[in-house]
């Protein structure tokens, strides 16, 4: 059996390194009970990057308050007419087995945007006729398509596990299995885990047993390759199967992938060779297109192909020149636009609110809203920010 599920938590005392967000859902189910309190929350989206715990604390949720797991993963409805189908009910009908009921959408950056197949906006009415609460994971919380849903739902962050309380969990594993291992083999681990406390649980099984664990050269999570060797395999190497995996060892979307390869490519190619590469990478972009707007994610296998083996196919013969790789000036500047009006659009909708005035009026005067929360902790407070947004305010 894998020691991830082996020891997977159960009680809220027993779920290490995510403090402050057990803290707030320990908050927002007390607030869900408060029948009376019309201003509570029936939805929480617990956000953060893989390996940190947002399944696993959705259970803890449902084995704490004795209620029934109903369980659904976003990818497996898109759509408003399969949310109906299959949330509609669970959200209405009472448990069968237990007198409570938790209602859990894993991976909701799966569900189709708000204007396309009415994904988010149907599950946005589920919510308010929802009679339990409702607990949504999501990677990527900020992405445009589901900032409807972050509005009726309580944002609970959950950060990178550090390497001392990897190692804590490590230990204590290793103690119910009557086994020891050295604590600079466990230190290593956990730091190569970056944060991903299943990672790390993965690599201590696999080691444990071992003979002689001491003399295990483990990688950067497992060989990492970062985006500049990556770009080097693509433009230097002759294409291979092998390439065609090469970016899931890559901490980077495909999306931000085909930004580094457009702004590279014409370093390394010239002639017919670019032309080649420049139309696999426009079909690249052509498959992106359709996920986006038709919600087919089988064709990410397309846009992955046309990304690695064909733009590496499209070379007679390598430039055996050294190329110094150019971070693309568009990713940044995206980026930080991006994080900037998301961050900043979130807060300016709590003020908002809470004071009863448009939120166009509020994007209008941030400068000065900004000023105002920043100085009073408890203004901050009364507005539930959420740490992302603190710190946005303080750095400003």
């Amino acid at each position: 059996m894998p020691w991830t599920e082996k020891y997977r938590p159960k009680r809220f005392s027993e779920f290490k390194g995510q403090e402050e967000a057990l803290r707030k859902v320990l908050l927002f189910l007390r607030n869900f009970a408060d029948k009376k309190n019309k201003r509570r929350k029936k939805a929480i989206m617990l956000y953060g990057p893989a390996g940190t715990g947002k399944t696993t604390l959705a259970h803890i949720i449902a084995n704490e308050t004795n209620s029934e797991m109903f369980e659904l993963n976003a990818s497996d409805f898109r759509n408003k007419a399969k949310l109906q189908e299959i949330l509609k009910p669970a959200v209405q009908q009472q448990s069968l087995k237990k007198e409570e009921k938790v209602i859990l959408i894993d991976e909701a950056d799966g569900i189709s945007g708000y204007y396309d197949f009415g994904g988010i906006k149907e599950l946005l009415r589920l919510i308010e006729i929802a009679s339990y609460p409702i607990i949504i994971t999501a990677n990527d919380a900020w992405s445009k398509k589901l900032a409807p849903l972050r509005k009726k739902a309580e944002m609970i962050g959950l950060g990178k596990i550090t390497p001392k309380t990897i190692v804590e969990i490590m230990t204590e594993i290793l103690r119910k299995e009557n086994l020891f291992l050295n604590y600079n083999l466990l230190q290593s681990i956990a730091f190569r885990a970056k944060g991903d406390i299943r990672a790390a649980i993965n690599d201590l099984q696999s080691v444990a047993r071992m003979r002689d664990p001491s003399v295990l050269e483990l990688t950067e999570r497992e060989k990492e390759i970062d985006i500049f060797n990556a770009l080097k395999k693509i433009f230097k190497e002759s294409p291979t199967k092998e390439i065609l995996n090469l970016y899931n060892s890559v901490d980077m979307p495909l999306d931000e992938v085909s930004l580094w390869i457009e702004e590279n490519i014409s370093k390394e190619y010239h002639g017919e060779a670019l032309f080649k590469a420049y139309s696999a990478l426009s079909k690249a972009d052509l498959f992106k297109g359709r996920i986006y707007k038709k919600q087919y994610w089988r064709f990410l296998v397309y846009q992955n192909i046309f990304l690695s083996y064909a733009i590496s196919a499209s070379k007679k013969e390598p430039n055996k020149n050294f190329i110094r790789y150019k971070k693309p000036d568009r990713i940044l500047k995206i980026w930080l636009s991006n994080q900037k009006k998301a961050k900043q659009k979130s807060i300016a909708q709590k003020y908002a609110r809470y004071v009863h005035i448009g939120e166009k009026r509020a994007m209008r005067e941030f400068p000065i809203i900004r000023t105002i929360i920043k100085s009073n902790p408890k203004i901050q407070r009364e507005l539930k920010l959420n740490e992302e947004e603190i710190e946005y305010l303080e750095k400003r």
